[in-house]
């Protein structure tokens, strides 16, 4: 927590609270996530974060666009070396579970008012609050690197845009204000702990525990094409990651992405 003069991130913030960890920082960039790549091609370290104030080219849904005011969100992306063969997915599961572990006990909520929704969005109260990013960096058949990228809306003045009845900032439910620096540094932890336990059971049930999505009905739709691929009952997830939807003729349809949407019940 910090005075609103010191919540400004600089490099001096940001050794101070990242101690020993490599990092770059800039006021503005186009995305974390591509810098991070390629530092990561160039030989970057594990647990290497890149971290910025203002992020111009970050990749949404659908292709929107949508840019935080500088000192408003907290943008990284951390770069994990994997020590084991496993699905990127599980990756995604660190992530999510590493941030909401750091926001419960930020906020000092019960449990049940942080929730994750399918496959990689935190939600506070039941709007997001985080976003997750991750991009494997392959050579070959060789998976080099994972590209975290995380956004986390701390005092976003989200105004009349289309984000305001569907978003939600952190410092409202505090008492003081954020300060970034920290806060990045405590998620960094946590997520170096579940990155490194990555393939074990106890992540997928943190993971599968804190799904807002299953039992519902929902519509996922490619991000890419906004087409949909499937809709029915999100019955379940497996250890891969994947959701399993029972369709209305019955059948189950394992989907590995997309954006999920709540549907109202069939009425038979």
């Amino acid at each position: 927590m910090a005075s609103e003069s010191s919540e400004t991130l600089t490099v001096k913030r940001l050794q101070a609270a990242l101690d020993d960890r490599p990092f770059q920082f800039f006021e503005t960039v186009g995305s974390t996530n591509d810098v991070a790549r390629d530092w990561a091609a160039n030989g970057a370290p594990h647990g290497a974060v890149v971290v910025t104030e203002l992020q111009t080219s970050g990749r949404g849904r659908f292709g929107r666009t949508w840019q935080a005011p500088s000192g408003t969100a907290l943008l990284f992306s951390a770069i994990v070396r994997p020590s084991v063969v496993i699905p990127p997915t599980r990756y995604t599961m660190a992530a999510a579970v590493s941030v909401r572990s750091a926001l419960l006990d930020l906020l000092d909520l019960e449990a049940s008012v942080v929730k994750l929704k399918w496959p990689n969005d935190v939600y506070l109260h039941d709007r997001k609050v985080c976003g997750i990013l991750v991009e494997p960096l392959w050579h070959g058949a060789l998976l080099e690197a994972i590209i975290i990228g995380i956004g986390i809306n701390v005092r976003v003045p989200f105004g009349d845009s289309e984000l305001s009845a569907t978003a939600t900032n952190l410092e409202p439910y505090c008492r003081v204000q954020v300060d970034r620096a920290l806060l990045l540094a405590d998620i960094l932890k946590r997520l170096d702990y579940w990155s490194a336990h990555a393939e074990g059971l106890a992540l997928f049930q943190a993971w599968r525990a804190a799904l807002s999505t299953l039992g519902k009905r929902v519509q996922v739709t490619d991000v890419g094409t906004a087409r949909q691929i499937v809709a029915g009952q999100a019955l379940d997830v497996d250890e891969d990651g994947a959701l399993l939807v029972r369709t209305d003729d019955g059948k189950i349809q394992r989907v590995f992405a997309g954006e999920v949407t709540l549907q109202k019940p069939r009425v038979e």
